[in-house]
């Protein structure tokens, strides 16, 4: 442990909770306005994901979760790449990428999106003002470093605020910019990797093998995500130097998700046990479960469209998918331990992730 560390800062003391445990922040409708509370009533710190949020539904949904728990909870933004997220420059570009998914669009009776449609994105400055007078209890970043304006805002509401890196660099680079806490995200862990400063596949480092050295390198806590989902997973991660856990699939498996039938049904099946990284639902990589789609479109994922392009052409494929329960067609995003989890409500997936994690470590966490 860096001996800059500082002493009596532990993570439940920065965020004000009972258990260090965090659940997950998730996009695209499998946040809830339950499992947030669910998971804060219990004693950890529920997250919202609200990238797809429109800024004007950010401040009703902090007053639904604040009127479902009185416990602290996190809202999570995305930040911007502007780098990745190229437009599709034109009409025929948009129909080589349209012609690709053209089977699906055809089997569900959809007219592919058109060009403005495809070329959508949220308006990250004014998601920043609406979560800033939303005054959530605390703030969560991923996909780079929180600009200037969100920290000294969070610091004015007194919002602790948690950003999420992938490597040792970018842990370093999280802290200087003003995190409160650190996710140390392993590349076991499900859905969209966060990685900023080199590209995911130069940033691909284990759970096991990053948290030491994020906990070395940074005197704010450290969380640890990443292939976590039972209790001896939790004793792990503490026992190498974390302050805590993050946990994504594992409540993703709770009655409280939004995660479709067909996707928690996969989550406790054998399928699970294959994940692979992949562009083709949203444009950014993210581990998901191997199914037809991604078998089938292999061949296409240097060539679709960067995020959010890729996310808005998929997007009412998936929709369609769910409401038909068809998983070969979805985004089953997985980490590599969902067997590990227990499924059941958040509350009581979460005390007994704490009672097993304290059996592992010979004491109460």
């Amino acid at each position: 442990m860096s001996p800059d560390r500082r002493p009596g800062a532990g993570l439940t003391d920065v965020l004000g909770i009972r258990h260090p445990v965090i659940q997950g922040p998730f996009g695209g409708g499998l946040s809830t306005v339950e499992l947030t509370a669910a998971v804060s009533a219990a004693g950890g710190l529920g997250s919202y994901g609200a990238h797809t949020t429109a800024p004007e539904r950010i401040g009703p949904l902090v007053d639904r979760i604040r009127a479902a728990t009185s416990a602290p909870f996190a809202v999570n933004l995305w930040i911007p790449r502007a780098e990745e997220e190229r437009p599709v420059p034109d009409a025929a570009a948009l129909a080589a990428h349209t012609d690709r998914l053209a089977v699906h669009y055809a089997g569900f009776g959809l007219t592919p999106p058109d060009l403005d449609e495809v070329n959508a994105r949220m308006d990250f400055e004014a998601q920043v003002d609406a979560v800033l007078a939303a005054r959530p209890p605390v703030i969560s970043v991923v996909m780079g470093p929180p600009p200037q304006r969100l920290v000294e805002g969070a610091r004015r509401i007194g919002a602790p605020l948690i950003g999420t890196a992938t490597t040792v660099a970018e842990a370093r680079a999280l802290q200087e910019a003003g995190c409160d806490v650190v996710v140390a995200s392993g590349s076991d862990a499900g859905g969209h990797r966060g990685s900023f400063l080199a590209p995911v596949r130069e940033s691909l480092v284990g759970t096991f093998s990053l948290v030491p050295q994020v906990s070395d390198a940074v005197s704010v806590p450290v969380v640890a995500a990443g292939g976590i989902a039972d209790g001896r997973g939790v004793a792990a991660a503490l026992t190498l130097g974390a302050d805590g856990v993050q946990v994504g699939t594992g409540f993703l498996r709770t009655e409280e998700s939004g995660a479709s039938p067909v996707h928690r049904t996969a989550l406790a099946s054998e399928q699970a046990e294959s994940t692979v990284l992949t562009r083709l639902f949203s444009g950014r990589p993210a581990r998901g479960i191997a199914n037809d789609l991604v078998r089938a479109m292999a061949d296409a994922e240097d060539r679709v469209p960067p995020y959010p392009a890729q996310n808005n052409l998929m997007l009412p494929i998936r929709a369609r998918a769910a409401e038909a329960g068809r998983p070969g067609l979805l985004n089953l995003w997985s980490g590599q331990a969902a067997l590990l989890a227990s499924g059941g409500t958040a509350g009581d997936y979460l005390t007994g992730l704490v009672a097993d994690a304290g059996k592992v470590l010979g004491r109460p966490l």
